[in-house]
């Protein structure tokens, strides 16, 4: 089964350091696979970014000139290994489960109960006899 993925960066924290605003301290993204029968799962993520450890060949980028391109390639730099197995086996059971729904049957030996609703209202004598 092949699968196609996409990247989304959902949200961004920030914070001042060395009196430079508005650098990039966490990320949220989320990643979605869709099958060829178009039946997709979702995986959200979280990846901090701490000050002392920026990404491997990386270069400060102002806040203001950020591209989703550059946050997705620090995040999809961490996502790696058996981390992008996890998320992608996530994904794969969501699209699995859609394609093979898990339901909840009534149990075999429970009664079966009439839940049909009766649009007749009930009927009410309101006649009254003075014998």
């Amino acid at each position: 089964m092949a699968i196609t993925y996409t990247w989304e960066v959902t949200g961004m924290k920030t914070t001042t350091f060395n009196d430079t605003p508005d650098i990039v301290v966490q990320t949220y993204w989320k990643k979605i696979g869709t099958d060829e029968n178009g039946n997709e799962g979702t995986f959200s993520g979280a990846t901090p970014f701490p000050l002392n450890n920026m990404p491997a060949g990386t270069s400060f980028i102002p806040f203001e000139d950020l591209t989703e391109a550059d946050v997705l390639s620090w995040i999809q730099a961490v996502v790696v290994g058996n981390y992008a197995d996890h998320v992608n086996g996530q994904i794969l059971k969501q699209i699995n489960e859609k394609k093979n729904p898990i339901v909840e049957p009534p149990l075999p030996w429970a009664p079966v109960t009439n839940t049909a609703v009766s649009n007749t209202a009930p009927v009410t004598n309101t006649s009254t006899s003075n014998t």
